[in-house]
């Protein structure tokens, strides 16, 4: 055999051996090199004190509580006159609509929505948000077989609006040029 077709085995037994090693080193290497993929976090309001006219037993109240404990600047305040900025509450509603019926008249589908309208003020009482509202709907089926089900389904999707909801607020509070 002539020495370049020996030299050419040998370089190929030599990719051979190697090809396992970088194929692992770049497995390694690939989720350290990421893909820019970071999980949402809380908006950063532009407020250092918010004091908020949340009823004490609102649901969306503490929640919107707990999503602001987390940011870094804001602190929710209780006394109105501290706060650089004042979010009141126009009004808060859950409604449930009968939207189908079966062929024997019994309602068949409900839509659920949840209503909230809010404005945002600052210390001076200059509006720095008009009135905005934000209505999320779902639709949920009945059953007169499985009515704890559909209570419960129920409960479950008016808690997931309340946390869309909320996060739909903190964006548009932060998109608040104070």
């Amino acid at each position: 055999m002539p020495d370049t077709v020996r030299a050419r085995l040998a370089r190929r037994r030599a990719i051979a051996r190697t090809m396992p090693l970088l194929t692992a080193a770049a497995l390694l290497a690939a989720p350290l090199a990421g893909c820019g993929f970071h999980l949402r976090r809380s908006a950063a309001l532009p407020f250092r004190t918010l004091y908020t006219g949340f009823a004490p037993s609102s649901a969306i109240g503490a929640e919107f509580r707990r999503q602001v404990r987390v940011t870094e600047d804001t602190r929710l305040v209780d006394d109105p006159a501290q706060a650089e900025a004042r979010m009141e509450i126009v009004h808060e509603l859950r409604e449930k609509e009968v939207i189908g019926f079966s062929s024997t008249g019994r309602p068949r589908e409900y839509q659920l929505r949840l209503r909230f309208q809010f404005r945002v003020v600052d210390r001076a009482g200059q509006v720095l948000l008009a009135p905005t509202e934000i209505v999320l709907r779902r639709d949920i089926t009945s059953s007169d077989v499985e009515v704890v089900a559909k209570q419960q389904e129920e409960e479950l999707l008016y808690r997931e609006m309340q946390s869309d909801l909320v996060q739909q607020l903190l964006r548009r509070l932060a998109a608040i040029r104070a």
